[in-house]
């Protein structure tokens, strides 16, 4: 998930205006946690909020201890969000070229350049969504259930749990609390692509030894395995598409707007078949009825480097300590001179 931007530095009023809203709203949630032992002993607590709260305590606990991810205040609180809010804290806007994927990337100090633009009200980002589609850009809006202060806010409490994602499955809540730890290990700014890959890795290694530890070789039941083959397909295809219009958008032929819309219908009807045979696929089939270059911009921002971080991380023996220690001086040195 994404860093929350634009809470610190020099900027214009309009700016400064964006951000002092940063700021209230991360404080909003900040006085709306609890910490997780009240939750757990207030008697009307609900049961199903009990047990994923125990959960979330014992995945933090197995991501201090086992993935030598950070031990701070982080998700040792808990907040239960509006029920307007549906699985969104923020909404993101992410915006590209119309013959480019290298997407719109806005600044802040501490945390450098990123490709997305958060908003903690839904209304803005449609605004700033509607205003970038009317300058010419492709734009993707989406809500996002967690976001990582990359460790600032621990002095004020960290970073929530909150009830956005709370009830996820147990694999899907520790990939969440994994990979918004793993920004708290090792960050670099101005290069989304490296942080978010990093922190997939994290995720994807770190869920692995989960169940390892929980006496599980592999998913937890089929029906698990299942989804997860799903995903690995739908990012397959995604990433074809990407290199693809990437090749298509460097020659730069007189048609090339045709023949985007030609790549974008080939990644619709490649879902529809595939989803034509197992139901399963027809969130992916709805995700690419709207996709455009920003969505393969941050699907590539999540997933182009993470073969190269899990193999590191192999590497390096699987010890988890040098690994976060690796890609934290990688992070410090300038983007050309990061090689793995």
């Amino acid at each position: 998930m994404p860093a929350l931007s634009g809470l610190t530095g020099c900027a214009g009023m309009g700016e400064w205006a964006y951000r002092l809203r940063q700021f209230n709203g991360h404080a909003e949630l900040l006085n709306r946690a609890l910490p997780v032992d009240a939750w757990l002993a207030d008697p009307a607590t609900p049961e199903a909020t009990r047990q994923a709260l125990q959960l979330a305590l014992r995945l933090r606990a197995f991501a201090v201890r086992d993935l030598d991810l950070p031990d701070n205040a982080s998700y040792q609180r808990y907040a239960a969000l509006p029920v307007e809010a549906q699985g969104s804290v923020v909404w993101n806007v992410v915006a590209a070229p119309a013959h480019s994927l290298k997407p719109r990337t806005w600044c802040a100090p501490v945390m450098g350049c990123v490709a997305y633009r958060g908003h903690f009200e839904r209304a803005r980002a449609a605004a700033q969504a509607a205003d970038l589609r009317a300058e010419g850009w492709d734009v993707y809006l989406y809500g996002v259930p967690a976001y990582s202060t990359l460790g600032w806010s621990n002095a004020l409490g960290g970073d929530p749990l909150l009830s956005s994602f709370l009830h996820w499955r147990e694999d899907d809540l520790a990939r969440l609390l994994f990979h918004e730890l793993a920004h708290q290990r090792a960050y670099a700014p101005d290069d989304t692509g490296f942080n978010e890959s990093y922190a997939t890795a994290v995720e994807r290694l770190g869920v692995a030894a989960w169940q390892r530890a929980q006496g599980r070789s592999t998913e937890a039941t089929p029906e698990d395995v299942v989804r997860e083959q799903r995903r690995e397909r739908w990012r397959a295809l995604a990433l074809a598409a990407r290199s693809d219009l990437a090749a298509l958008y460097a020659l730069a032929p007189p048609d090339v707007a045709a023949r985007k819309q030609a790549r974008f219908r080939q990644l619709v009807d490649d879902l529809a078949v595939l989803t034509a045979d197992d139901p399963g696929y027809s969130g992916y089939l709805a995700w690419a009825r709207q996709a455009n270059n920003a969505h393969l911009a941050l699907v590539s921002a999540y997933q182009s480097q993470v073969p190269a971080f899990e193999a590191l991380f192999h590497r390096l023996g699987g010890q988890w300590s040098a690994f976060h220690a690796e890609v934290a001086r990688l992070a410090a040195l300038p983007p050309h001179q990061r090689s793995f």
